[in-house]
């Protein structure tokens, strides 16, 4: 049996913390892409433009929570709004 050392006992208490905040953090990030994806193939551009800033102010937060890397959170911002410019833009 290991030694139980008080750093090393509070280091994983704070690592567990750390890692269900990020777990968070990233399944608020997935959700909000996943659904402005769906509603970018579905074609419905209220739900678009609504879904958009949201997507990315969440993308955004990812950065800032050191979640995801920033080239990452860009590429991703990029793809996402020029596929939603696509459906905003086809039916006017």
């Amino acid at each position: 049996m290991a030694k139980r050392i008080k750093s090393g006992l509070k280091r994983r208490r704070q690592g567990e913390v750390r890692r269900m905040r990020n777990r968070a953090v990233r399944t608020r990030v997935r959700n909000a892409i996943k659904e402005l994806r769906t509603a970018i193939s579905g074609g419905d551009t209220a739900k678009v433009q609504t879904l958009l800033p949201q997507t990315v102010s969440a993308i955004d937060v990812g950065v800032r929570k050191g979640v995801l890397h920033g080239n990452n959170a860009a590429r991703a911002k990029s793809r996402l709004t020029a596929q939603a410019h696509t459906v905003l833009h086809a039916k006017a």
